[in-house]
């Protein structure tokens, strides 16, 4: 999936985590009966001797080709967004997993505990090897550990912790933070955080994730902002992967990645136009599949400098916006419409409708802050094209504040080129696709990066001492009520704010054909597994 840009950076009862609401298919071709008949194939065609393979079952020695929106930004580097990109394609594995319900599940380890307010221990699973052939260790796992939270800019789900890990006997591993921290599990379970072989680090630059990885599928020839060649890794400790090959595709453009899709050339692809999502769902052979993602498209407005720095204009902008007819008209209801920065996906998200625009008031505001007939505001909307839905948006959004007299000239272009721009303060607006459970599956991380006043990722450039003072309570709260809480009254508060305008809560869809095993992970973590199989 496409990773939500930006570097980015479950307890096993952790706060929160079971509260999240399962993805659940819109177009859903086969059914649940259909679905158990096919195990049913599968079973016995396992039991077969000799005969042919019966229709849908998995072909031997596969080999897949996907279309993926987001290309990697800075070679596959372990501490920056690019480590997703690794987890979607069964690369790299985490201490800690998420299940497709997004609970906190063992992964290259097997059960953790708490050993004091400061340290967790963690049990390492026996049998797993890297792709290098080399057994994982307890030495091998507080190396990689070590690295990620000592590089200079640590990835956003462990930084300012003071992660520290120590192997503990043959088969564990201490890890320890500077103070208390009730998601530490959670915070592992982050991609930045994959354990690769001592060899990824004997270089002077970044790791080599060339056959350092333990996951199913070895990472073997990479090919810039192309694509990338993987392998089966026939010594994974999860059973032997079905896939023999898989070839990744970095295609940004939706409509490109649809007509691939629609020619032949790839099996999966994610990240369709609603119009493909419509019309592959009605063709045979084809499964689509749609979920409710944590992922909101806010509108951004630069705090840093005028005018946005004038609380007056961002709430003009506020007033001028129509989310209901976004989401419904523009969108044609591919996406719902968003009160706060949380949506349907999780039980902490608003349910309360977007209040209605109001260009009266918009007009009246920007009078007061000084705009008017005689000396018109225009500004920059820029965003960028890998997701349909933000240039559609962005074209919806600019007649909306014409109409309030707002001229704004709409910038389209590669986020990887806009992203020191809007870190740095240097735009006016943005449209941007966030997944607010990305760095970690639980809230307090968005928080923290996108709003704190030394937020890594804070793009509007907001700065609220009691915001701050809100989200740092979070280090004290373990119930999930009341870290739910906190959530909602965080995200209230960047509405009364006008931290940037969330628009609509989105969905993801992907299609599939002559595919078995598929399963769209709304979060984005997770594409070609073990079980991924090829039936054609």
């Amino acid at each position: 999936m496409p990773l939500p840009p930006g570097r980015r950076a479950p307890l096993p009862e952790g706060p929160h985590v079971s509260d999240l609401a399962a993805a659940r298919p819109r177009h859903a071709p086969r059914t649940a009966l259909a679905s158990l008949l096919a195990v049913v194939t599968l079973l016995l065609a396992g039991c077969g001797s000799g005969s042919a393979q019966p229709p849908g079952a998995p072909v031997a020695d596969g080999t897949l080709t996907v279309a993926l929106p987001f290309a990697p930004r800075s070679g596959y580097a372990i501490d920056t967004d690019d480590a997703f990109g690794l987890s979607q394609l069964g690369v790299t594995e985490t201490l800690v997993g998420t299940g497709e319900d997004l609970q906190a599940e063992p992964r290259l380890a097997t059960a953790w505990t708490q050993v004091d307010p400061l340290t967790w221990r963690f049990e390492l699973r026996p049998g797993v090897r890297f792709h290098d052939g080399t057994p994982m260790t307890p030495e091998a796992v507080a190396g990689a550990l070590n690295w990620v939270a000592g590089v200079a800019a640590p990835p956003r789900a462990v930084r300012g912790i003071g992660l520290t890990a120590t192997p503990d006997g043959e088969a564990a591993v201490l890890v320890g933070t500077t103070a208390p921290d009730p998601i530490l599990p959670l915070r592992l379970t982050s991609p930045n955080t994959a354990i690769l072989a001592p060899s990824a680090y004997r270089g002077d630059g970044p790791p080599d994730v060339l056959g350092t990885g333990t996951g199913p599928m070895r990472l073997t020839v990479v090919e810039g902002v192309r694509g990338a060649t993987l392998e089966r890794f026939d010594r994974y400790w999860g059973g032997r992967p079905q896939l023999a090959v898989v070839d990744a595709r970095y295609v940004p453009d939706p409509s490109a990645r649809a007509l691939a899709f629609r020619a032949g050339d790839v099996d999966i692809a994610l990240g369709l136009p609603e119009a493909a999502v419509l019309e592959l769902a009605a063709t045979a052979g084809v499964e689509v599949q749609t979920v409710s993602a944590p992922r909101t498209v806010s509108l951004l407005m630069n705090q840093s400098a005028p005018p946005f720095a004038d609380v007056r204009v961002r709430r003009a902008v506020q007033q001028a916006v129509d989310r209901t007819a976004l989401a419904e008209q523009a969108l044609a209801g591919a996406a719902l419409p968003a009160a706060d920065l949380f949506g349907p996906a999780v039980t902490w998200g608003s349910e309360e409708p977007p209040p209605p625009p109001d260009p009266a008031a918009a007009r009246a505001l920007l009078q007061e802050a000084g705009y008017g007939p005689d000396n018109p505001l225009t500004v920059r909307l820029a965003t960028y094209p890998n997701r349909p839905e933000l240039p559609v948006l962005a074209t919806a959004v600019q007649a909306m504040l014409a109409e309030v007299g707002i001229d704004a000239e709409i910038q389209v272009g590669e986020y990887a080129t806009q992203e020191p721009d809007l870190l740095a303060g240097r735009y006016d607006m943005f449209l941007l696709s966030r997944s607010y459970l990305t760095d970690l599956p639980d809230a307090a991380g968005v928080l923290t990066s996108d709003y704190t006043c030394a937020g890594s990722y804070n793009i509007d450039h907001y700065c609220s001492p009691e915001f701050d003072a809100l989200v740092a309570s979070l280090s004290g709260i373990t119930e999930p009520d009341r870290r739910r809480e906190v959530f909602a009254q965080a995200a209230q508060l960047l509405v009364d704010d006008v931290a940037g305008v969330p628009l609509v809560h989105s969905q993801e869809s992907a299609a599939a054909r002559d595919v078995t095993g598929f399963t769209l992970d709304p979060t984005a973590r997770s594409l070609v597994t073990a079980r991924l199989a090829k039936t054609a």
